[in-house]
């Protein structure tokens, strides 16, 4: 039946919060490997920090950051849908609010981090 479905930023948004999900868990692993090096001491951090300021980790971590905001604010749309709010037309608002937030904190959040990494 999906060849007669046609895609509404609703349905897209449904997948696309499981899917950040399970990024999420894959996103867990990287902080949790960071802070075993934090917590394996100086030479080991140094390591860790040294491979986390390599640019191809940095695209992964942006990715990541997005995945939990994008997974928060779907979980929030989705608290807000449990009230009984934002049911009728006011559905897809709240997913494009939740695609643009997400996008928006992202840069926002790496835009921070970029600016106090030079002071």
């Amino acid at each position: 039946h999906l060849s007669i479905y046609t895609p509404i930023v609703t349905m897209v948004m449904s997948i696309m919060h499981r899917i950040t999900g399970i990024l999420n868990v894959g996103g867990l692993l990287i902080v949790v490997a960071f802070l075993l090096a934090l917590a394996s001491g100086p030479q080991a951090f140094e390591t860790a920090a040294s491979w986390y300021g390599w640019w191809p980790v940095r695209v992964v971590l942006v990715g990541f950051t997005w995945s939990l905001l994008h997974h928060m604010l779907g979980g929030v749309r989705h608290a807000v849908w449990d009230f009984g709010r934002g049911m009728d037309d006011g559905r897809y608002a709240l997913s494009w609010a939740t695609i643009s937030a997400s996008i928006i904190l992202t840069t926002a959040l790496w835009a921070f981090i970029t600016v106090w990494e030079v002071l």
